[in-house]
């Protein structure tokens, strides 16, 4: 039996967060939580979890 739930942790270097198969954004070949973390917090906006600081 395979595992379809996966996580890997956020490519973003500050995020806490975890990355699993049924939603991620793929980047340059690595996964990253959200758009935000994938574009390295252009705008200053916040990932996926609201509990995650990485943005700031």
């Amino acid at each position: 039996m395979s595992d379809t739930n996966t996580t890997h942790p956020c490519a973003c270097p500050d995020c806490q967060c975890k990355v699993n198969e049924g939603h991620r954004v793929l980047r340059n070949g690595k996964e990253y939580c959200s758009d935000a973390c994938a574009d390295g917090h252009a705008n200053g906006e916040g990932c996926c979890d609201g509990a995650c600081h990485c943005h700031g």
